[in-house]
């Protein structure tokens, strides 16, 4: 079978993307100490994250068809046959995502806002601990939903020989002659892509341009965050304790 395009430069930007940045948002919170200068970029690769998936949802309503949501495969039942068709052999194939996938990229989405959501709240003022244990409780399903995904797509692979983690790069998937007219699409939509990059870019510029590496804090959307403790703070505290054992020293 000939590969045809039916994922459009969008969907795939943001497909990687999403991956990029929330490996970097794990990778640091697992590699630096929170109270580190560089444990910011946890969050702020969070911030990316969560604005990347606003976007994707927006082109999920008004993109092409298989970047809309209408055209996610999200029936239970079909779930369920998806999985007995792998093991039985059943090699019936889809022109966008299947069930599997449908399902994994609606929940991995709905996990990254929710973690940008309580990261959000930790960081206002809100009670931290209040939050913290949720933000946890979401990282930990978006990491089981992660190695779940990863690992359908090799089984998939294995047992359809169709090599679907290559759509994600070129856009094309091999499909029947049947299917070719009312499931390719016409365009790639590269000017979108190019966009979305762009507001990506502008977004990251926007983080950049309002955060306080001296207070560790972000003015976001007339919001001030506090990413850590301010370089003052750590001063302060530290001449505090400084006084406080020279008085133990007089005594």
């Amino acid at each position: 079978m000939k590969r045809h395009l039916v994922y459009d430069l969008p969907t795939r930007v943001f497909h990687w993307l999403f991956a990029i940045f929330f490996l970097t948002s794990f990778i640091i919170v697992k590699t630096v100490d929170d109270e580190s200068p560089n444990y910011v970029f946890h969050m702020l690769s969070g911030l990316m994250l969560s604005f990347a998936v606003i976007l994707r949802i927006i082109w999920g309503v008004i993109g092409t068809r298989h970047a809309k949501f209408s055209g996610f495969v999200l029936n239970p039942l079909e779930l369920i046959n998806y999985f007995k068709g792998l093991l039985k052999g059943d090699k019936r194939r889809w022109s966008g995502h299947n069930p599997a996938s449908s399902w994994a990229a609606v929940i991995m989405m709905l996990l990254a806002l929710g973690l940008g959501l309580t990261g959000y709240l930790m960081t206002s003022g809100a009670d931290k601990e209040a939050f913290e244990d949720i933000h946890e409780l979401f990282a930990n399903s978006f990491i089981i939903v992660v190695v779940l995904h990863v690992a359908g797509i090799i089984l998939h692979t294995l047992s359809h020989k169709e090599p679907i983690g290559l759509s994600m790069i070129d856009g094309k998937k091999e499909l029947k002659e049947e299917d070719v007219n009312s499931d390719v699409i016409k365009s790639s939509s590269s000017a979108v892509g190019i966009l979305f990059l762009g507001l990506i870019a502008a977004f990251a510029i926007y983080l950049a341009k309002n955060y306080d590496s001296q207070t560790r804090s972000l003015n976001i959307f007339g919001s001030t965050l506090q990413l850590g403790e301010s370089e003052s703070g750590d001063h302060k505290n530290h001449s505090v304790e400084k006084s406080s054992d020279s008085e133990n020293e007089d005594d």
